[in-house]
């Protein structure tokens, strides 16, 4: 049986990612290579990520490997991969999804309520910023970036009293202790996509599509088509202050969208529910344009806070 060879970022948490779908392939008799590539998101640490905005800035070295045949598959989280994928490539499996929600940690404080005037919280997501400045604008929100241990690691030495981190990550490298609060998807929208990882290949490789089947679920491929439809109508992102949410309930999928203003002074937010999950998607991203999500959106990248990552 000929070796599969895995493309992987080197973080901590790609690594284990990587890992994680190894040990399911080597329990299928497949022998494994795991392939280490530096992205661009890798290399530019200084600059808050919405500032970056470079289309597929930790996907697109690992897709030049995947293309020239260097690697047979690729790990990625799935929210990190770009709605529209670059031709050439598929996507071939979407995991069981980890809990997509965001978690508040902190060394002193319970909860987001309870944190004092003008507390410094890190996060370099436009999109928690605005949910977050929109339930206490008195907050200071600065730039975190870093792997998981470097951003848990600047929030005990004080550098902020609070961050907000995506709980899948923390829980699969088993670093929840400074977890205080899961928050709620009503208070805090998730990225699309977060919490599941997307596997991907070669357009029209059927042996590796084949091989990998058994990596796809049913449910969180669902969800995660009607988050990236939703977010590809809009237009935006992984960097822009757009969140989607998907549940499926009783052979539905339902959809919670949200697209904000940085500084949380307006948020839309649009609910719906239906069998087609793409179709489901984008119906919820034309109501959030024609009710004044183009104009936001036009807004943020006027104001660089990020260049759009997709046409």
């Amino acid at each position: 049986m000929a070796t599969l060879r895995i493309g992987s970022r080197g973080s901590q948490l790609a690594l284990w990612q990587a890992n994680h779908i190894s040990a399911l392939l080597r329990e299928r008799g497949h022998e494994i290579e795991l392939e280490i590539i530096k992205t661009t998101g890798d290399k530019i640490l200084d600059v808050a990520l919405a500032k970056v905005g470079t289309k597929g800035m930790f996907t697109k070295e690992i897709e030049e490997a995947l293309a020239a045949g260097k690697v047979d598959l690729a790990v990625h989280s799935l929210k990190d991969l770009p709605t529209e994928l670059p031709q050439g490539f598929e996507l071939a499996a979407v995991t069981k999804r980890e809990n997509p929600r965001d978690v508040f940690l902190s060394v002193k404080y319970d909860s987001i309520s309870a944190l004092p005037h003008a507390a410094k919280v890190g996060t370099s997501s436009l999109r928690r910023q605005a949910q977050i400045k929109a339930i206490r604008p008195d907050l200071e929100i600065f730039p975190l970036r870093g792997n998981v241990d470097t951003r848990v690691r600047k929030l005990e030495q004080g550098e902020y009293d609070a961050i907000i981190l995506a709980f899948a990550g923390l829980n699969r490298l088993g670093k929840t202790q400074l977890v205080k609060q899961i928050i709620d998807e009503d208070v805090m929208c998730p990225a699309a996509g977060q919490g599941a990882l997307g596997i991907e290949i070669r357009l029209g490789d059927s042996r590796m599509r084949e091989i990998l089947s058994f990596l796809d679920d049913r449910d969180a491929r669902a969800t995660t088509t009607a988050e990236r439809a939703l977010l590809n109508q809009l237009g935006g992102g992984c960097q822009v202050p757009i969140g989607a949410f998907a549940e499926v309930k009783d052979g539905h999928v339902h959809l919670t969208a949200i697209c904000a203003r940085p500084d949380g002074t307006e948020i839309l937010r649009e609910t719906q529910s239906g069998t087609d999950a793409a179709r489901l998607g984008e119906e919820v991203g034309k109501v959030l344009l024609a009710r004044g999500a183009t104009k936001i959106l036009e807004d943020v990248y006027s104001q660089n806070f990020a260049t759009p990552a997709q046409p």
